[in-house]
């Protein structure tokens, strides 16, 4: 609740002004007589009137703090808005061959994409999103859905050896165009993650990213992996050895898809910069809400209008009846 006009509250001020009143109209009203004895004087009959001799300035008063009230102007609030998304469809493929084994991001280049992306994946509640990844070869993990538990469960599972080791960029970038390209979203988008060259698969990067383009797709290329050399584990009949590997980026091909397709290249050196690049793409691929806001009120003065007018006529009808004489 509410009120349009807050100020008539001063008026309660008024409340202790009649009281003060009252009482002292009553100290004149009422004064005091000595008497040597009061056999001349004959008891009155027992009556509960004198106890109610206050009701009428009870009664006035709530009738007077109900009547501000209403003056006050009371209303309920109701508000309510109506909200229209352009939606953005997202394809997330990632490489998930050998080489994203290596340990230049903690605990290492697969785990780290996944933990980041996954926080991506939370904080876009209202997108469809979906999963594809390749090595050697690709296939679609998760299609595109708005259930962001089953997309993260799925995320989650994935591993190094699930599928024919190697880089085979373009399949993987063709892949996740054709799981998006019949989307009716007003965005369309894939981000791609490498941390190598294309050398597996019969459709070249190059070309699969003419495809997004013409489908309307937009491509987030990032290279993943520090400059120079990274520690790369390798089992051996005597456990897990570490091996220095020169990291091998194709920088110029990720650049080339972005461009083609109006998307942008970035590279990831380490855990805190992939965290950047993934929150500088949803900012740059925010879904657009058009909100209507509605208002509704509704006055409430009428039942405290009521209840002061029932004290006024309570008193009234008490003063002229039942304690006639006795109300001041």
């Amino acid at each position: 609740m509410e009120f349009a006009h807050p100020g008539f509250f001063w008026l309660l001020l008024l409340i202790p002004l009649t009281v003060a009143w009252y009482v002292w109209r009553q100290r004149r009203l009422y004064g005091n007589m000595s008497v040597s004895a009061i056999k001349g004087f004959a008891l009155p009959a027992k009556t509960l009137l004198p106890k109610f001799r206050h009701t009428g300035i009870v009664l006035r008063s709530l009738a007077l703090i109900a009547l501000i009230f209403a003056l006050a102007r009371p209303q309920s609030s109701l508000s309510w808005q109506n909200s229209t998304t352009e939606g953005i469809d997202i394809i997330i493929a990632s490489d998930i061959s050998g080489s994203m084994l290596a340990e230049d991001f903690k605990p290492n280049r697969l785990e780290a994409g996944k933990a980041i992306a996954i926080d991506f994946i939370k904080n876009r509640p209202d997108d469809r999103i979906g999963l594809v990844i390749f090595s050697g070869e690709s296939f679609t993990q998760c299609p595109l859905t708005i259930d962001h538990d089953v997309l993260i469960n799925l995320y989650q599972d994935i591993k190094y050896g699930m599928i024919e080791d190697g880089t085979a960029i373009g399949e993987g970038l063709a892949t996740a165009v054709n799981r998006i390209k019949d989307s009716k979203a007003k965005s369309k988008v894939i981000i791609l993650l490498t941390d190598g060259s294309n050398n597996m698969g019969s459709i070249p990067p190059l070309t699969a990213a003419e495809i997004a383009k013409q489908f309307g797709v937009r491509v987030y290329t990032v290279g993943i992996g520090t400059h120079g050399m990274a520690p790369m584990p390798f089992q051996t009949p005597q456990g897990t050895v570490y091996q220095n590997m020169l990291v091998d980026i194709d920088e110029g091909t990720l650049t080339r898809i972005a461009n083609v397709t109006g998307g942008k290249y970035f590279r990831a050196t380490n855990n805190a910069k992939l965290k950047t690049i993934y929150e500088t793409i949803d900012k740059l691929e925010k879904a657009k809400i058009d909100v209507t806001q509605y208002h509704k009120k509704t006055e409430l003065f009428l039942p405290f209008a009521l209840v002061a007018l029932f004290f006024l006529l309570l008193e009234f009808i008490l003063r002229n009846t039942l304690f006639r004489g006795a109300l001041t």
